[in-house]
């Protein structure tokens, strides 16, 4: 779905293996594994697409910003893992793992101050570090919201809904709209861009939300039912506890801080046995339908059938 920013994208990754080179040996072992330990690079590609849709591109202007979006994302998981006790990620040792929890959080402050560094040195327009900014908070906001609410039998969908808008479609909003901004896209085809990537940003965790409660540990690198042990009540969840004839069980499971492997099972089997996961999947459907209508008129074809893409791989992933 990258196919026509595919030379970009190989510029991305050599850029990005730069951005976390130090003068300190450690730093930059430290860095470049977590860099090169995997990634789809959406968030990046998201920002060069919408770069590309624009009137004036120019690939070594726009690189920076992609870089440090990129950066950004890695950095915010490094934190996570170390919060939430992680070993793996993509099927690969977490830095904390490979080295230790102070080690892991302090490269993640590396690798952000690193992505500011990019957008400082290339000059961007103010709103651009503001936005940047802003992102961050929410970033930090909806971990805390969600931090806040664990081991809790939240039926409160609109709570929900804030939590993810904050960890994830937020930042593919700003991908999207940083992106044409940079590449010349007037104010109305900016908005448009920022809409199909909040769209897309809710579908992306609540799919995302869904692979924990359907995949297997082997297909999706981590844990399965690793959000429901983490006391982490998702959309399909939040619907079977409205819809379970076996509500009260669940909820005893999702509220036990102590939960064991088995509880775990049994409360995945529980909410299987619902609409819960068809809900939750009409939901995201009905966000990347949003997505497709809020594309630009104007786009070139070629940029319009990558987003139109990302929605199909977003709708469709098991991984």
């Amino acid at each position: 779905m990258f196919d026509v920013i595919k030379s970009d994208l190989e510029v991305l990754e050599q850029g990005l293996q730069e951005a976390v080179t130090s003068t300190n040996e450690l730093v930059t072992e430290v860095g470049l594994h977590i860099v090169t330990s995997g990634g789809k690079r959406i968030r990046p590609a998201l920002c060069l697409l919408s770069a590309h849709g624009g009137r004036s591109f120019d690939l070594a202007h726009v690189l920076p910003l992609a870089e440090a979006l990129e950066l950004i994302h890695t950095a915010s998981l490094v934190h996570d893992d170390v919060i939430d006790e992680a070993d793996t990620r993509r099927g690969t040792a977490t830095a904390n793992a490979r080295w230790n929890n102070q080690v892991a959080i302090l490269s993640g402050d590396y690798i952000f101050a690193r992505a500011f560094t990019l957008i400082a040195e290339e000059g961007y327009d103010a709103h651009v570090s503001k936005r940047l900014a802003t992102l961050v908070c929410n970033l930090s906001v909806g971990e805390i919201i969600q931090d806040n609410a664990i081991y809790q039998a939240s039926r409160g969908m609109d709570d929900y809904y804030e939590r993810i808008q904050k960890k994830t479609a937020d930042f593919l909003e700003i991908c999207c709209e940083l992106g044409a901004m940079v590449g010349g896209m007037d104010k109305e085809e900016v908005a448009k861009l920022g809409e199909y990537g909040h769209c897309i940003g809710m579908a992306f965790q609540i799919t995302d939300d869904l692979l924990d409660i359907e995949q297997t540990t082997e297909k999706i690198g981590k844990p399965a039912g690793n959000d429901i042990r983490q006391g982490i009540v998702t959309l399909p969840v939040i619907r079977a506890l409205e819809v379970s004839p076996d509500a009260k069980e669940l909820e005893s499971i999702v509220t036990d801080m102590g939960m064991t492997d088995e509880m775990v099972e049994r409360a995945l089997a529980i909410v299987k046995a619902t609409d819960g996961v068809d809900f939750a999947k009409d939901k995201a459907d009905a966000y990347l339908a949003r997505a497709k209508a809020a594309l630009p008129e104007n786009l070139p074809a070629d940029i319009r059938e990558a987003y139109e893409m990302v929605a199909d791989f977003i709708g469709d992933r098991d991984f």
